[in-house]
Parts: C-alpha cells; sequence; structure tokens
C-alpha cells in the first residue's frame, strides 16, 4: 500500500470488531510514529495506550458518570469556536446529520444524541483506547506537532489493516482521564482516538464526509 492509498482510505471509523490488537503490532506503529516530524525535534507528545482489563476498567468509570446523567467536566480548551461560522458551521453540521442518519435517528433526537455520545466513550467498541497529552505550557506549535504524530499514526495504521477514529471529545473529561492515568500536573489531554479492526457491516461506517473544491481550500501562485 503506497501513501496515496492510505490516505483515501483512512477514515473515523465509528465502529470496530472486538478483536484484539497484537501489542506487538501496537508498539510497532507507535515507534515508527515517532518519526513524525516536530518544530526543534521537540517531541511534544506523551501517548498512553489501554487496552484489555486496563480499557475495561476506564469505560466503566466513564459509563457510570453517563448513567448518573453527568455528560462532561469542564474542558481544558474549545475543540471548536464559540458561534462557529461559515462554512466551517455548515460542514459540521452536514457531518453530524450523516451520522445521525446512519443510526436512524434525527439531529434533534436527544436520545440518538445520548447515544452517539455514548458510543464515543465506548471507543467504539475499539479494543485499543489512546490518549494523546501534551505539556500545558506548551503552545499551538506544540499541539500542531501531536497532531502531525496521530495522522502519522493513523497512515501506519491502515497499512497494516487497522482503523482509527481521533476524538477530541475526551477534552470533555479532563479530570476523569488526569485521574485515571496519573497524569503529572503540567500534562493535559489534547485528544483521544479508537483503534482496532472496522466493523464492516455497520452503517456508521459507511459514512465518507465530503472534501471541499481544489480551488477553495488551496491558492496556487506563480505557476505557469
Amino acid at each position: 500500500m503506497n501513501v496515496e492509498d492510505a490516505v483515501a482510505r483512512r477514515q473515523s471509523v465509528r465502529a470496530f470488531k472486538s478483536d484484539p490488537v497484537p501489542v506487538e503490532l501496537l508498539r510497532e506503529i507507535l515507534t515508527i510514529a515517532q518519526r513524525s516530524p516536530s518544530g526543534g525535534n521537540l517531541q511534544p507528545w506523551r501517548i498512553h495506550a489501554l487496552g484489555g482489563a486496563e480499557l475495561r476498567r476506564f469505560k466503566a468509570l466513564i459509563a457510570a458518570q453517563l448513567d448518573a446523567g453527568v455528560t462532561g467536566e469542564e474542558a481544558e480548551y474549545a475543540v471548536y469556536p464559540e458561534n462557529l461560522w461559515e462554512p466551517f458551521r455548515r460542514r459540521r453540521r452536514e457531518t453530524g446529520a450523516q451520522r445521525y442518519a446512519a443510526l436512524g435517528v434525527g439531529d434533534k433526537d436527544r436520545a440518538g444524541q445520548l447515544d452517539l455520545l455514548r458510543r464515543n466513550f465506548d471507543f467504539f467498541g475499539a479494543p485499543v483506547g489512546l490518549f494523546f497529552c501534551v505539556d500545558r505550557r506548551f503552545g499551538a506549535p506544540q499541539w500542531a506537532d501531536l497532531g502531525m504524530f496521530m495522522q502519522t499514526l493513523m497512515l501506519l495504521a491502515v497499512e497494516r489493516g487497522l482503523d482509527s477514529c481521533p476524538q477530541e471529545v475526551w477534552a470533555s473529561w479532563p479530570r476523569a482521564i488526569a485521574g485515571f492515568l496519573q497524569l503529572p500536573p503540567q500534562e493535559m489531554v489534547f485528544a483521544g482516538m479508537a483503534l482496532g479492526y472496522r466493523d464492516t457491516e455497520h452503517p456508521l461506517n459507511a459514512i465518507r464526509t465530503a472534501r471541499t473544491p481544489f480551488d477553495e481550500a488551496i491558492c496556487l501562485r506563480g505557476f505557469d
């Protein structure tokens, strides 16, 4: 598989099989992903991987909160800007509508929204849950480095027959995650990621989100 094929195949998979990911394979792709670029070679990322009993224990902790009616904590950063503007607001709304339609519910259906939220906080049934952390003293350039690490990891996963779903939604549980992982005070959670083998039969995985036309996103200057 070449890079182009991996980019084309990668998607945010929201339903996984329970088949375990061999720890040797997980170690392999995480090791290779550390070749991702970073300004000044700071390598600002810190990754925590959960599987087996530890993943089940963490998910049970969050499920108990959801059962009690608590859907999150105060986040340490805003995933989306306040009063999101066009065309970004439309893109987000249309993508959400696709997911609800795949589940057979409307985007105003509170029960349907809660179901999708619970799926998020179950890592969509994936056998591996990853958390990507960064020192809170770092700024936007180091967050960008962490994003490149995540993208590299996702493409390596595709090459090896795995799939993933990056999940910034985990930013809404900063204290619960920090307590479970026993993070030092200076370390904060940026995002999570579900990793495993996709359930090809699930309707959520039939969704392919649209991309904007070339000329709307990219400007070429000085080329004949």
